[in-house]
């Protein structure tokens, strides 16, 4: 019974996230909904305030109009961010949580670095910002489910 209502639960929590944003707000919410929905986790490590290649593939290809509806159909998202600035700082858990992420994905603390998941949380592949259009790097993210 409890199982159900957690299901039930699960369900609208990725169906109002997938309505009202794309990234996940966290990275249980994100692994619920790549289960439900049966789809691959795009995890990102990012230095949203301080790395130049982040916020680069941030601006020209996560914000692309052909990234987000891509990803709205096939990709569950979520954006371990490690922000220096202390206007930007994260709240404990968020940052806890991304730091332990990064301990069993990113160990060399590499950034941008963005991790191809399947839903059970297996490494498909890897890559980092590269200076091509949305529609290459979608193509080549998708190379990493074959």
């Amino acid at each position: 019974m409890i199982m159900k209502y957690f299901v039930v639960f699960a369900f609208l929590i990725c169906s109002s996230i997938m309505l009202g944003q794309e990234w996940q707000v966290s990275y249980s919410e994100a692994l619920s909904c790549a289960e439900h929905q049966n789809k691959p986790i795009i995890l990102v490590f990012s230095g949203s305030d301080w790395c130049a290649p982040c916020i680069k593939l941030d601006k020209e290809i996560w914000q692309s109009t052909e990234f987000k509806s891509y990803a709205k159909e096939n990709y569950i998202l979520y954006k371990a961010d490690f922000p220096r600035k202390k206007s930007n700082k994260l709240d404990q858990r968020l940052e806890t949580q991304n730091k332990a992420l990064a301990e069993s994905f990113n160990p060399k603390g590499h950034f941008p670095l963005v991790v191809v998941l399947s839903k059970s949380e297996k490494v498909l592949g890897q890559t980092a910002y590269k200076k091509i259009i949305p529609t290459e790097y979608i193509s080549h993210l998708n190379s990493f489910l074959k």
